[in-house]
């Protein structure tokens, strides 16, 4: 190819290990840059032994090089799932990194359509690495903050270069951020005050010596209360297991909240300590020694920042008060704790869809704001 560019699928031990190492040296030079565990992204590009995933989908993965040099790297993916969810011929694409540069750019993008055009996808969408569960979107506002744990983080010009290539956005997913060592307005005090008056709710912690059972039910639930959303793909219960043992060393009893009605559990709240903060100086690496740092830091975690990732209450009591009323009570009850117990003074929520009206409300109402966008693009194939 002219300049010196080629294109090459990931196929060997090195092969996977340049695919894996490209961004620690295209961040190089960014202070916001986390370094992802190795260990992480090996599992999650791995196959089937490392993620269930690829028990209803496909992916391929590619290295671009100049001279010899990797330049660029992407993934393409089709998920049974997605079809099924989302609409027939619908193909994605992640994984996405490359030096700033046009042309490697375009042959990473044209690659990764013409494997999704053979396998009969008429439309792609990206970045999703790999799935919407892990890290859906391009980061196109909020780059003067470093991400929270399980966000992602993108160089400025990759938008420039996505839309060169002809994509245009089609959804945005927001985090939203506040001061959580303070009250939240009167207001949501109020709702919270009401909740405790009624007695057919309680909001308990998640135990964590029911740690399968207790993330089957939030996924359960999860999968009830998103059903309808944007982009939604369910969750397999292979993937459930998968997310309950990964999650495992990073969720805290007190940081959990599962709301039931009437005995029932309708709802529930997850909020992790920012990882972030206590993995960013181990460049990646968690051996030799990172392992035992890590583990160490995570015995009683003090964060600056605590994350809420997912949110959810069943379809059957959506748009009703009481839906209201659970999810202050378990926002609150966590905001205590989080501050409390681990030290946390911000709270960020999110991802929140462009759409989601009812998350969007509640973000209003605990006066946060928007701290960074995600960008989903799709072009026709």
């Amino acid at each position: 190819m002219p300049g010196g560019l080629s294109i090459t699928t990931v196929a060997t031990a090195a092969d996977r290990k340049a695919f894996v190492d490209l961004p620690y040296r295209l961040y190089a030079g960014d202070p916001h840059f986390v370094p992802p565990l190795r260990s992480e992204v090996h599992a999650l590009i791995g196959g089937i032994k490392g993620n269930p995933w690829f028990e209803h989908g496909k992916a391929q993965l590619w290295l671009a090089h100049r001279d010899g040099k990797v330049v660029g790297r992407i993934s393409a993916q089709v998920d049974r799932l997605v079809q099924e969810h989302v609409g027939a011929g619908t193909g994605h694409w992640g994984m996405f990194e490359t030096i700033d540069d046009q042309a490697v750019a375009d042959l990473l993008l044209q690659t990764a359509e013409d494997w999704l055009r053979s396998r009969g996808m008429t439309r792609a969408q990206g970045p999703f690495s790999l799935s919407i569960w892990d890290e859906p979107g391009l980061l196109v506002e909020g780059f003067s903050r470093a991400p929270t744990v399980m966000m992602g983080h993108h160089l400025p010009y990759y938008r420039r270069l996505i839309e060169a290539h002809g994509y245009v956005g089609i959804k945005d997913l927001h985090t939203w951020g506040l001061r959580i060592d303070q009250p939240f307005p009167e207001m949501v005090q109020r709702i919270v005050a009401a909740s405790e008056r009624n007695s057919r709710l309680v909001t308990r912690r998640v135990d964590k010596a029911r740690f399968a059972e207790e993330a089957a039910l939030i996924l359960d639930i999860l999968n009830d209360a998103w059903s309808t959303n944007w982009g939604f793909v369910p969750l397999t219960p292979a993937e459930v297991a998968f997310v309950g043992k990964k999650l495992k060393p990073i969720v805290f009893e007190d940081l959990i909240r599962i709301a039931e009605y009437d005995g029932v559990p309708v709802g529930f709240m997850i909020s992790l300590p920012d990882i972030n903060e206590l993995t960013r100086d181990l460049g990646g690496d968690l051996f030799p020694f990172g392992w035992a740092k890590l583990l160490w830091r995570l015995r009683a975690p003090k964060v600056r920042t605590i994350r809420v990732p997912l949110m959810g209450i069943r379809k059957t009591l959506q748009g009703h008060r009481v839906a209201s009323l659970m999810a202050f009570q378990m926002i609150e009850y966590i905001r205590r704790d989080a501050v409390a117990k681990f030290g946390a003074t911000e709270g960020e929520i999110g991802w929140i869809l462009d759409d989601n009206g009812p998350m969007r409300s509640i973000a209003d109402a605990i006066d946060s704001k928007v701290t960074r966008t995600y960008r989903v693009f799709e072009r026709g194939l």
